[in-house]
């Protein structure tokens, strides 16, 4: 049986690894060829998911698998995120890992 994906989570998850690699909102919508930002709030917000192809698009930015950019339900997001930084960032994740289990 899988598990299904926990929208929410996936986009707080995605935030943080944006974020951690360096990239903001408005480098990932001319990445992404968007004509607004809006898709990428609403996915940190887990209001809805990437496409595919955007999902491709990001795992290839950030160097990780699709799968590694989705949070499933009953699984932490933690283990994914420092997997996927760089030495110097882990700090920064941690700190927003914190952040999560204190909002979550």
């Amino acid at each position: 049986m899988y598990q299904p994906i926990d929208q929410l989570r996936t986009g707080k998850k995605l935030k943080i690894m944006i974020e951690s690699a360096g990239y903001d909102v408005k480098y990932i919508q001319e990445y992404l060829q968007l004509s607004c930002p809006q898709s990428i709030y609403r996915w940190y917000k887990g209001k809805a998911l990437p496409s595919l192809e955007h999902l491709s698009a990001l795992s290839k930015l950030l160097h990780v698998h699709m799968e590694e950019l989705l949070a499933f339900q009953g699984e932490s997001i933690l283990p994914d995120i420092i997997s996927v930084i760089q030495e110097p960032q882990i700090k920064r994740v941690l700190t927003y890992a914190m952040y999560l289990r204190k909002v979550a």
